[in-house]
């Protein structure tokens, strides 16, 4: 049944008005060559397996469905039932991955934080600095290192790689509910914890690089001139990491009564939870642990002068957890999400397994067993190197897969990378090296074309590797290689600089069109965040669109002082191109959540309310029924969505580009942004006119 709160409800108004009227199961994506891939596995864990995720049982005893009393949020507060708001938050969170998947651009990942944190963490805005920083210091301070690739859209397809193993890897889910006791034999009570950890565990574990970067930028510098990195004498390293580690009195208090132990710090913590884990099998001390841990951020001459982003990860998502769910909120399962991240880059290969030592220090690979979240981070972390935007000086100039796909079947990982075909001379030029290499290898260094050079032969080095860090017997591994063309068009990059801080602004002030332009950020915000999760995502999918509209009328915004014409209003010659553009991202996106065609809660239906009530009685019929008399149904092309538009009102069809003039007056009251037009030549002129005169 899927979402078990629209089918409910759906029963309810069949009762009420005695015909089928709504809400509708929203459609699943379903691969048809292979239902197993990692679009379709991922997207039916979250449709299938996942039902009743945060529903709550007091909040339903609450409502009175008869006398229409209901305690959930829609496009106002109190228009449906609560459960039913829990089934469009998961939908929302479905959509959006549906979506990055496809596209694999920032923006779309920034839509699955954002799901997230509204449904685990009440909201978005309790953790944004967390999600923006990352994404806002790699864009601006990623080339000036030597190597470095993208860590934010990375970590949302490490998410969607676990969503997809856990759902087609029975063993795995048993590993899961074994190592959590969890007995219900409902599937969805598992599966729903495993969403809350694994999200936190890996749409998080890179939050650390901003604390790596400047280290790396340090080291580049030197590097230009191609000197070994444990030759350099200078390097950077933290002081008073205590400020950063220290555990308040509430948290000392929770662990305390958690483990019966006094922590001072979380490397204290952490070194104790693991070595509770870990201990044992890979013979380590937990003071030998904590030492390690100590030394990462104050003395990374210890380890080949790399600084552990893992280790930054760990601690600042810990303070994040505390400040947003409470110490008292916490829970062991937590910390397990915490030492996951912790173990994933350096700790456990270089510290604890030593993978690339001998036999006689080397350790045995992690089983999935002793640390669940750990074991699918690692695996997940490594199987993730496309589509990785190359910031790094290096990294732009080396080869890595541009995009792969996924068989999940039978319980394997069957990977297969594609490689930009136009840089076939230069992985022939490599491969003759490599010839050259394997006939005669006399003492040289094995050439490398990083990562293709890591998939060739028939035992890889990256599946090596991986078995080397991970045990995968029970999800054996099977990776090739292929060349492709590539579409270069495809993520649409326009001359507008995006940036998050920015795109949740445009939404906030997109969502206060009716409020006066003299009102506050804070009040906006409280306005925005006053709606439903759907109706936040839908605005924010609409500022999203904001540089794609400005570039459809040869505009764009920066916040660097430029030579071109600023833009004061948008004229119907504009609203002209852009206005059926947002109708048609407006049509779409509410057939995706389920949404169609119906005028019934505005003439067909009777309402029992004082007329002026009316409206907005009218208007919670039609968030309960889903249904809207200005969306469409069926499969649409460009076209007809367009001639759906020019048959609105003008009053609707003002409701695609007014909002975007009252946005303009408030990004100069509250942001540095200015838009700008591009100069156009003589004959655009022209054709423009004659447009706008039209």
């Amino acid at each position: 049944m899927a979402y078990t709160a629209f089918e409910k409800m759906r029963k309810f108004n069949r009762g009420e008005f005695g015909r089928d009227l709504g809400p509708m199961q929203p459609t699943l994506y379903v691969n048809r060559r292979n239902r197993n891939d990692l679009k379709s596995a991922a997207l039916r864990f979250l449709h299938e397996r996942c039902e009743g995720l945060q529903f709550d049982a007091d909040e339903e005893k609450q409502e009175n469905w008869e006398k229409g009393i209901f305690r959930g949020t829609s496009l106002k507060a109190g228009q449906i039932p609560y459960n039913m708001q829990m089934d469009i938050n998961r939908l929302c969170l479905e959509k959006s991955l549906e979506t990055f998947i496809d596209s694999g651009v920032a923006e779309d990942a920034y839509a699955v934080y954002y799901c997230y944190l509204e449904i685990f963490f009440d909201r978005y805005g309790n953790a944004k600095k967390m999600v923006e920083l990352l994404s806002e210091y790699e864009l601006n301070g990623s080339s000036l290192l030597m190597k470095h690739r993208d860590h934010y859209s990375h970590s949302v397809y490490v998410f969607a790689l676990g969503l997809a193993l856990y759902e087609t890897n029975a063993t795995f889910r048993n590993i899961f509910r074994n190592y959590y006791g969890i007995e219900s034999p409902d599937e969805s009570e598992a599966a729903n914890q495993f969403l809350e950890l694994w999200g936190l565990t890996s749409l998080f574990h890179d939050i650390g690089y901003p604390f790596e970067l400047p280290f790396e930028q340090v080291l580049s510098y030197f590097e230009v001139n191609n000197q070994e990195r444990d030759k350099i004498g200078l390097y950077l390293s933290y002081r008073a990491v205590d400020s950063l580690t220290e555990l308040d009195e509430d948290s000392r208090a929770r662990w305390k009564k958690e483990y019966g132990r006094d922590f001072s710090t979380m490397t204290e913590l952490f070194a104790f939870d693991l070595t509770r884990k870990m201990g044992v099998a890979y013979n380590f001390t937990e003071d030998y642990l904590l030492g390690v841990l100590n030394a990462k951020p104050t003395d990374p001459k210890q380890f080949g002068c790399y600084m552990d982003h893992a280790f930054f990860s760990a601690v600042r998502l810990y303070a994040e957890l505390a400040r947003a769910l409470k110490p008292q909120n916490l829970t062991a399962r937590h910390v397990d999400a915490l030492t996951a991240i912790l173990l994933h880059n350096s700790l456990y290969k270089f510290s604890i397994a030593f993978y690339k030592s001998g036999p006689d220090k080397r350790r045995e690979p992690l089983r999935a067993e002793v640390h669940p979240l750990a074991w699918l981070l690692m695996l997940c972390d490594e199987l993730q190197c496309w589509d990785r935007t190359a910031y790094g000086r290096k990294s732009r100039t080396e080869l890595h897969p541009v995009s792969a796909t996924f068989d999940f079947s039978n319980g394997a990982v069957t990977a297969e990378y594609f490689y930009d075909a136009a840089e076939k001379a230069l992985i022939g030029e490599f491969e003759e090296k490599l010839g050259e290499w394997t006939a005669n290898p006399d003492g040289k260094k094995k050439p490398r074309l990083k990562a293709y050079s890591d998939m060739a032969g028939e035992k890889p080095d990256f599946t090596k590797d991986i078995e080397s860090i991970v045990n995968t017997s029970f999800a054996p591994l099977t990776v090739s290689k292929r060349l492709t063309n590539v579409d270069r068009k495809r993520k649409h990059t326009y001359l507008s600089e995006s940036n998050f801080l920015h795109l949740y602004d445009f939404a906030v002030m997109l969502h206060a069109r009716s409020m006066p332009v003299t009102s506050s950020m804070e009040e906006m915000e409280q306005k925005f965040i006053s709606s439903s999760l759907e109706y936040q995502l839908s605005t924010l999918n609409r500022a999203r669109n904001f540089a794609r509209y400005l570039n459809a009328i040869r505009c764009f915004y920066t916040d660097k002082p430029v030579d071109f014409e600023p833009v004061m209003k948008f004229t119907p010659g504009d609203a002209a191109v852009f206005a059926p553009l947002e109708h048609e991202r407006w049509v779409r996106e509410h057939q995706a959540m389920g949404w169609r065609y119906s005028d019934a809660y505005v003439k067909a239906l009777p309402v029992e309310a004082p007329p002026e009530q009316e409206q907005a009685a009218r208007s919670a019929l039609r968030e309960r029924l889903r249904c809207h008399k200005l969306t469409m149904d069926g499969k649409l092309t460009h076209e007809e969505i367009r001639e759906h538009y020019r048959k609105l009102s003008k009053a609707d069809q003002g409701k695609d580009w007014k909002p975007f003039n009252k946005l303009l007056q408030l990004m100069k009251m509250h942001d540095g942004l200015r838009i700008y037009r591009l100069q156009l030549e003589d004959g655009e002129q022209a054709a423009k006119a004659a447009q706008s005169a039209r």
